[in-house]
């Protein structure tokens, strides 16, 4: 290894970032991340609906409207855990129609709870990847390497992932490197409340009443003070609009929604 090589692995091993509230080693944020979603995985997606009341699906809808996807579109799905997005994306297209989707995440917990929901739904992989209609593939990944060749994937979506990501630049890149010329990448993310109003009373939910309602439901109440702690960590609407720039994406664009309680970020490789 060169001497700049051994001085950039030097550096990177004393690389910090920011878990939460906390400061940690790079290098062991990914296994925290997957420590806490593993932890609410069986009740991840019941705790969805509790805490927001069911917007998310409404927000989740809008994804959906956004991306306008096309049959036989290929598409992976970052962050993809339970299989909301790519459910919605086969349903809107029909499950003869849709393109090969493919679903990744961090931690296997949340990929089994996808895999089991799939099976419910009679989603079944087909057997030659990439070609054959069905339901999702899934695999455990980092948003920052993912398992796929440069310009194969038509669009790339994320929702609610990105914050937990150890470095948003790199996850940024990595969705560009996939994306084929003239592909779409659309991330949807808690995001900065726009009305001053709601604000304070988004705040005070978020740090008394959703870790609260975490322990109850899922009995980590860790979980959800992290939960709130990302959110209030992660970039602002133009900031995350300029990092996407900085990563190469082009024609980039958000929406919010709910006030700014969560939006939707738009860019597309070309």
């Amino acid at each position: 290894m060169s001497e700049k090589s051994n001085r950039n692995a030097s550096q990177d091993s004393r690389a910090t970032t920011h878990f939460g509230d906390q400061e940690v080693p790079e290098a062991e944020k990914g296994a925290r991340v997957r420590g806490v979603f593993g932890s609410v995985a069986s009740r991840y997606d019941l705790m969805n609906d509790l805490m927001s009341g069911g917007v998310h699906r409404l927000w989740k809808a809008a994804m959906i409207d956004w991306l306008n996807p096309r049959p036989g579109q290929r598409l992976v799905d970052v962050a993809g855990g339970t299989g909301d997005i790519a459910f919605r994306v086969i349903e809107r297209v029909g499950v003869a129609r849709a393109g090969p989707i493919l679903v990744c995440d961090l931690t296997p917990e949340m990929i089994a709870q996808g895999r089991d929901r799939a099976i419910d739904r009679g989603l079944l992989p087909g057997r030659v990847p990439g070609q054959s209609p069905g339901g999702p593939y899934w695999v455990c990944a980092d948003a920052e390497r993912l398992p796929l060749p440069d310009r194969s994937m038509d669009a790339y979506t994320i929702a609610f992932g990105l914050r937990n990501v150890t470095r948003i630049e790199r996850a940024l890149a990595e969705a560009r490197r996939v994306l084929k010329p003239g592909g779409r990448f659309l991330c949807l993310e808690f995001s900065r409340v726009a009305v001053p109003l709601l604000s304070g009373l988004y705040d005070r939910y978020c740090f008394s009443v959703l870790p609260a309602l975490g322990g109850l439901v899922t009995g980590d109440r860790a979980a959800y003070v992290y939960l709130a702690q990302s959110i209030r960590r992660f970039p602002a609407q133009d900031a995350l609009a300029a990092l996407m720039t900085a990563a190469g994406l082009d024609q980039v664009r958000y929406r919010n929604l709910s006030g700014g309680i969560a939006a939707l970020h738009s860019g597309w490789r070309i």
